[in-house]
């Protein structure tokens, strides 16, 4: 609970004038309602405000809360970038719309295109002299999975890369690209040559730990450190898919698009979703397939066999954190005990009450244990 003292509530020492509100209110991963307030405010909360919560699902450390007079929170006020699907104004939730506006497209040369592809990303916020993070996401994902752990990240003074990796997210593919394991891998490193160009912590949730494998391995020289967060990394590709005939891949991947797959997964992924919470983060984790290239996109990724990174993890140098929900109902927990006997220089931290994705699902844990990495 959260108790804010009559008339003011206090951020670093800076006081917030609140009228005449005298309340208490459950700080839930959900933020869906509130008590009232006498007008629209800005809320920043600290871990010093959060105690003894149990919740199954929840964002630990608020850090921008948005009330409304009836106790509704409305859409914050903000610009998204053009390129980005209409479909992006329904989403309800205020870190995702606060990441979505920050969303921008840069330039990078590959050698697999004639013109530069214009590829999506969160810059930082933060210039440090620290070797920076560089966030990937998982399958058929995008940045978008970052919007509650990337704003910890910044507070520590963390310089914070978030990527899309190609083929998935908002990156500019009209004139579609190969997105095989290679050519994301290319990508990734020209990225990192042009804009990055020094060593980086490179952090792979689910299949991207896959991808983060695949490019320390091929480039050790541009990664310093590695995290892994339920890696799904003993897959051997796409398997079978790889040999479905073309008409029966866009069939399949039309599936895979569609509202009840996607709410069937995000409730594997957390499990005690309010419906009107695990509607909106459906929404979220789908926005990227609203793109017109992305069935093919996904269907060049499928056929061309998808990420076999078992034989590198014994190659991989760099000193590793691997980083694991405990209830994860989606990756065989045992796999952790073996990436973990498997990578040469690595430890393990275990995210109780949190299932696939603990960047979404506790997003305070796993920055509190990022940081500490460092």
């Amino acid at each position: 609970m959260l108790s804010l003292a009559r008339g003011q509530a206090t951020r670093c020492g800076v006081c917030f004038p609140l009228q005449e509100f005298n309340q208490r209110f459950v700080v839930s991963h959900s933020l869906q309602s509130i008590p009232l307030f006498p007008k629209l405010l800005r809320l920043r909360v600290t871990t010093s405000f959060v105690s003894g919560s149990t919740q199954r699902v929840q964002t630990m450390l608020i850090t921008t809360t948005y009330a409304f007079k009836g106790g509704v929170f409305p859409h914050p006020v903000c610009e998204f970038p053009a390129f980005l699907p209409k479909e992006v104004e329904n989403i309800k939730d205020p870190f995702a719309r606060k990441l979505a506006s920050r969303i921008e497209r840069l330039p990078v040369q590959v050698s697999f295109s004639d013109t530069c592809i214009m590829s999506s990303c969160v810059k930082p916020k933060v210039d440090s002299k620290k070797n920076p993070l560089l966030l990937l996401h998982g399958f058929d994902s995008s940045c978008l999975d970052w919007r509650y752990t990337l704003p910890f990240l910044e507070e520590a003074g963390l310089e914070t890369w978030a990527i899309d990796i190609l083929g998935w997210g908002f990156s500019d593919l009209k004139r579609l690209p190969p997105c095989d394991v290679a050519s994301k891998r290319e990508h990734l490193y020209q990225f990192w040559k042009s804009y990055i160009k020094r060593p980086m912590i490179l952090v792979g949730p689910s299949l991207g730990a896959a991808v983060a494998i695949d490019f320390a391995v091929s480039h050790p020289q541009a990664v310093d450190r590695l995290i892994f967060i339920n890696a799904s990394v003993y897959a051997e590709g796409t398997g079978e898919l790889a040999n479905l005939p073309k008409t029966l891949a866009y069939a399949g991947v039309y599936v895979l698009k569609s509202m009840p797959l996607r709410l069937y997964v995000t409730s594997l992924a957390f499990s005690g979703l309010p419906l009107s919470t695990l509607f909106d983060w459906t929404n979220i984790g789908r926005l990227h397939c609203l793109l017109p290239w992305w069935e093919e996109a996904t269907v060049d990724f499928m056929l061309r066999g998808g990420y076999n990174v078992v034989d590198q993890i014994e190659q991989v140098k760099q000193k590793t954190l691997i980083l694991w929900g405990e209830d994860d109902q989606i990756i065989d927990n045992k796999l952790a005990v073996r990436l973990h006997s498997e990578l040469p220089n690595a430890i393990i931290r275990q995210i109780p009450d949190c299932g696939h994705l603990p960047h979404v699902e506790k997003s305070a844990e796993t920055s509190k244990l990022i940081t500490e990495f460092l």
